[in-house]
């Protein structure tokens, strides 16, 4: 459980640092204070990820659990439907380009054949 709430601290801190990495790295001293902002979560003294996640992360969390269930199914259902749209998709593509292959190599296929056949034809020895 503790490793749990380190990891998901530590990625909304990630989340958020991108961002906020652009607006304040001029400050002095700010790589330094990111690294021991680090190690005060991971310290298992000070335990500053477990104290942020029970204080902030879970009762928002705890809070929003109806939003975020609603949600996930949502996106269950558009995931579904996205890939059966993208997979009719690319069975249309597949097919077309089978049917394009097949067409194209038809003439050549049937230009081969003609001139077997007539070879053929000329080398029996003709009979009266």
């Amino acid at each position: 459980v503790r490793w749990m709430m380190y990891w998901i601290v530590f990625a909304l801190f990630m989340a958020t640092e991108t961002f906020t990495d652009l607006l304040i790295s001029w400050f002095p001293f700010y790589y330094e204070v990111k690294m021991a902002f680090v190690i005060w979560l991971l310290s298992p003294y000070t335990r500053g990820a477990s104290l942020l996640y029970r204080r902030f992360v879970h009762p928002t969390l705890a809070r929003r659990e109806k939003d975020i269930d609603a949600f996930l199914v949502r996106a269950r259902e558009r995931g579904y439907e996205t890939m059966l749209h993208f997979g009719k998709r690319g069975l249309n593509l597949a097919a077309t380009a089978a049917v394009q292959a097949a067409t194209k190599s038809q003439g050549a296929l049937a230009g081969r054949l003609r001139s077997f056949s007539m070879q053929d034809l000329h080398s029996l020895p003709e009979q009266n």
